[in-house]
């Protein structure tokens, strides 16, 4: 019985400290895989499309990564420019998308919220324009 205890006490212990551990941010591909994950089930991708996708997010997203720490270091304190270089690839990412899903699936890719993102890239992108 006091070695039941003893277990105990120590799960106890390992998962208090695990739990403390700050949570680290996660790797660009991490963030890649994650969303063609999420896109396969929610679009029905076939195998070929995943792969395309994750290729493309993989890629845009180390891009983008690098562009916004360039600003970063050049100590831009310009929201609207990060929005820019964010906007540009999530752009770059949609004109992909739209090559590989069938039209079923980029209507379900707008209709899962796609196309509110769209439109506040066009908003930002007319009020830069504007100004």
């Amino acid at each position: 019985m006091k070695f039941v205890y003893m277990l105990a006490a120590l799960f106890t212990a390992a998962s208090v400290a695990a739990a403390q551990e700050p949570e680290r941010p996660k790797e660009t591909w991490e963030i890649a895989a994650a969303e063609a994950d999420r896109l396969q089930g929610v679009l029905e991708l076939e195998d070929w499309q995943v792969f395309y996708v994750d290729s493309t997010l993989k890629h845009d997203y180390a891009q983008m990564k690098l562009e916004l720490e360039k600003l970063q270091t050049s100590k831009v304190s310009n929201p609207s420019l990060y929005y820019a270089v964010q906007d540009k690839w999530m752009e770059r990412i949609d004109a992909t998308y739209m090559r590989i899903f069938s039209d079923v699936q980029w209507k379900a890719y707008l209709k899962s919220g796609a196309a509110k993102a769209q439109k506040a890239r066009a908003k930002r992108r007319a009020e830069a324009s504007g100004q």
